[in-house]
């Protein structure tokens, strides 16, 4: 009796073990950390925004268009709550890429307007922002790189034996991958 209950703890230790689920745990980490990083970097950006809008503005102020274009796609991305949940529903990740996706098309227009102002170019301020920008810019690729990365290292742990088996039972789901957005 004793020889059949040590044989059924080290089989339930070995299945346990094999089940998959630190690995599931792990990468669900990763994927939330590399997450934290892309809306740290599309913060990054956002907080740029208000001086680049205020310094445009002071130089050419007649591309209102342009300057409420920017300040309500800002306006956009702000309104739409960022929480490491978004990640796992592909609809507000969806909504959330769309939102920057408008908001990196309105930047682009508002750095287009900028060149036909040359006093502006030569501003320094003016030019260090757009430097910032645009280092946030990089960031933010390499950020949804990693992102995207993690999310398919993660869906594709949910899809090998005998991981698949315990996130069916405990009911893990793929998480959402990010979709080709506009960048400057």
């Amino acid at each position: 009796m004793r020889a059949l209950i040590a044989l059924a703890t080290i089989g339930l230790s070995l299945g346990l073990a094999g089940c998959g689920y630190n690995a599931l745990q792990q990468r669900d980490e990763t994927v939330k950390a590399a997450w934290s990083e892309v809306v740290n970097q599309y913060q990054r950006r956002a907080d740029l925004i208000p001086n680049l809008v205020n310094t445009v503005t002071g130089f050419a102020g007649q591309e209102q268009k342009v300057l409420t274009g920017v300040t309500e796609a800002r306006a956009r991305v702000g309104s739409i709550p960022v929480t490491p949940e978004l990640a796992n529903d592909p609809v507000a990740l969806q909504k959330f890429q769309a939102a920057q996706g408008q908001l990196g098309r309105a930047l682009k227009s508002l750095l287009a307007a900028s060149e036909r102002y040359p006093e502006l170019e030569s501003d320094r301020n003016f030019r260090d922002l757009r430097a910032e920008l645009e280092r946030a810019e990089n960031r933010i690729t390499v950020a949804r790189s990693r992102y995207i990365e993690a999310v398919r290292d993660y869906n594709l742990t949910l899809r090998e034996f005998p991981t698949n088996l315990t996130a069916r039972l405990l009911k893990f789901k793929d998480k959402a991958q990010f979709t080709s957005g506009a960048s400057l």
